[in-house]
C-alpha cells in the first residue's frame, strides 16, 4: 500500500468504507494517522472495530481534523457532509488527493491523469498496456482497477521512471486539489452526471478543467482540438504546453504522420470504430510525451485486448456474435457502438437497451436507428425506449435482461449481432454495470456451445 510520513499524527475522518474507503483507512493507519471511520453498514465497519474510532463524522465536532475523506459516490452538492466540514474549515477530499500528498516520498515516477465523459477506461488501460509492453513499470488506478492507496508504490527501472496511469472521473477531481499530473489528458466533454452539478453543464465542464488547473506550467496537457472550451481552458492553465492530438504537425514531428496512424486501425482488433480512434490518438500522444518510440507504441496497439464490458466480444452462437458493452451508461457512450455496424439496408444489430435513462429521449441515438435491425428494451425506462425506437425499427419491451437475450437469440440470424449497449445506468436491476455485463455473459454462455 501507499503510506507517507505526511499523514503521521494527523486526524482524518473517513466516510464510506467500500473498496476505496477501506483502502484509505488501511493506508492512513499504516502511516500512523488518527482515524475516525464510518459506514452505515455494520459489515463494512466490522474490519476496523478496535483499530480506530468508529463514529459518524456528521455527528462530530471536527475541530482539529485535517480532512474528511469521502467516496467519489458521495454527492457533494446534496450531502450534508460538505457544509458540516466547511463549518469547521476542514477540507473534504478523496483518496486521489491523499495519493497526491504522498507523492514526494514515493520513488521517482510520473503521473498521467485521464479524464473525459467517455473513453476514460479504454484509454487508461491502453496507455498502461503500451507502457508495460514497452518495458516501463506502470500502475493503473483511480476510477479503474484497485484503489490507488491499496497498491504498492512502483519503482523506476532501466527504461525510465515508473508511471501511474490514473482514470479520473469528475467526482474524483472534485475531491482533489494537489494532483500535478505530468501529463493530463482530456478525451471529450458531453452532458453527463448533471444531477451532481445542479443540472448545469458548465459546472460539470469546469470540474473536468480542474485537472489542468492543478498542473504546473512545465507539465503537458493533451486534448482534442475540436473541444474548443477546453482548448481555451487548457491553454490558460497549462502555460500553453498542450498538444492537440488531431494536429498533423504533431504526428509528423514524431515520425508517424496522422494519415498512417489512421490507416493502421485495422491492425488493432480491440480498437475498432471512430470513438476508439480518438482514444488511440490520445494514448499515442501521451506515450510520445513519455518518450516511447513509434514502433513500441504500434506494438502496444496491436496487442491490446480491450476492456471487460466495453464492446467485449462474449461469444458466437449459431453464427450470431454477442457483444457486451454494459459500460455504455449514456447515449453518447452507446452511439459509437451502434455506429460501428453498417446501417440499412444491411443493418444487423439486435440492440438491448434500457435501465435508468440519464436524459429524456434518445438524444444522438435517434440518428443511428438505421443501424438497428431490432431493439429489445429493459429496465425502468424500457417502455420509453421502446416507444422512441418503434417508428424506426421493431422494438420489444422485454423488461428483464434474461427476456431480452432470449428474444434476441430467437430473432437473430447468422452473420448478425446481439449488442448489449444500454445507454443507461444499471441500478434499477443490477448492482452496477459490471454486474449487468456479467449477467449478460452468463446468459449468453447458457445459450449453448459456440458455433
Amino acid at each position: 500500500m501507499i503510506t507517507s510520513t505526511t499523514f503521521a499524527g494527523k486526524r482524518y475522518a473517513v466516510l464510506g468504507l467500500a473498496r476505496s474507503g477501506a483502502a484509505t483507512v488501511e493506508a492512513l493507519l499504516a502511516s500512523d494517522a488518527q482515524i475516525t471511520a464510518w459506514d452505515s453498514r455494520e459489515e463494512a465497519r466490522a474490519p476496523f472495530s478496535g483499530r480506530c474510532e468508529l463514529a459518524d463524522p456528521l455527528e462530530l465536532d471536527l475541530t482539529g481534523f485535517d480532512g474528511v475523506v469521502v467516496s467519489p459516490g458521495v454527492p457533494l452538492n446534496t450531502h450534508p457532509i460538505k457544509p458540516h466540514a466547511d463549518s469547521f474549515g476542514v477540507p473534504v477530499i478523496g483518496d486521489i488527493e491523499l495519493f497526491a500528498l504522498a507523492r514526494p516520498e514515493l520513488p521517482p515516477h510520473l503521473v498521467v491523469g485521464i479524464t473525459g465523459t467517455n473513453g476514460k477506461s479504454t484509454t487508461t488501460a491502453l496507455v498502461h498496456h503500451i507502457l508495460a509492453s514497452a518495458g516501463r513499470n506502470a500502475l493503473m488506478g483511480g476510477n479503474i482497477g484497485e484503489p490507488i492507496m491499496a497498491q504498492d508504490p512502483i519503482e523506476p527501472n532501466e527504461n525510465g521512471p515508473g508511471v501511474y496511469v490514473l482514470e479520473l472521473s469528475s467526482y474524483q477531481i472534485d475531491l482533489t486539489f494537489s494532483l500535478d499530473c505530468d501529463v493530463a489528458v482530456l478525451l471529450n466533454i458531453t452532458p453527463d452526471h448533471l444531477d451532481r452539478y445542479d443540472g448545469d453543464f458548465a459546472k460539470y465542464a469546469a470540474s473536468k478543467a480542474r485537472l489542468f488547473e492543478m498542473q504546473t506550467s512545465e507539465h503537458i496537457a493533451v486534448t482534442q482540438a475540436k473541444y474548443w472550451w477546453f482548448d481555451h481552458k487548457v491553454g490558460e492553465h497549462a502555460g500553453g504546453k498542450y498538444l492537440e492530438v488531431s494536429d498533423d504537425i504533431f504526428y509528423q514531428s514524431q515520425g508517424m504522420p496522422r494519415a498512417i496512424a489512421v490507416s493502421e486501425q485495422h491492425r488493432w482488433p480491440a480498437l475498432q470504430g471512430p470513438h476508439n480512434l480518438e482514444n488511440v490518438e490520445a494514448a499515442m500522444a501521451t506515450c510520445f510525451v513519455l518518450d516511447l518510440p513509434a514502433n513500441e507504441i504500434r506494438q502496444g496497439l496491436e496487442t491490446f485486448s480491450g476492456l471487460p464490458h466495453r464492446m467485449e466480444r462474449v461469444a458466437e452462437r449459431n453464427g450470431v456474435t454477442y457483444f457486451n458493452d454494459s459500460k455504455a451508461t449514456n447515449a453518447d457512450s452507446t452511439a459509437p457502438a451502434l455506429a460501428a455496424f453498417p446501417p440499412k439496408p444491411t443493418a444487423r444489430v439486435h440492440w438491448i437497451v434500457g435501465g435508468i435513462a440519464k436524459e429524456d429521449g434518445l438524444g444522438k441515438l435517434s440518428d443511428l436507428l438505421d443501424h438497428v435491425a431490432a431493439a429489445y428494451t429493459i429496465g425502468q425506462d424500457g417502455e420509453m425506449f421502446a416507444h422512441a425506437i418503434e417508428p424506426a425499427a421493431p422494438a420489444h419491451y422485454c423488461e428483464t435482461l434474461s427476456n431480452a437475450v432470449s428474444e434476441a437469440h430467437g430473432a437473430a440470424r447468422p452473420g448478425e449481432v446481439v449488442l448489449l449497449s444500454p445507454a443507461c445506468a444499471s441500478f434499477d436491476q443490477f448492482k452496477d454495470f459490471e454486474d449487468r455485463g456479467q449477467q449478460f455473459r452468463d446468459l449468453v454462455y447458457a445459450l449453448g456451445e459456440a458455433a
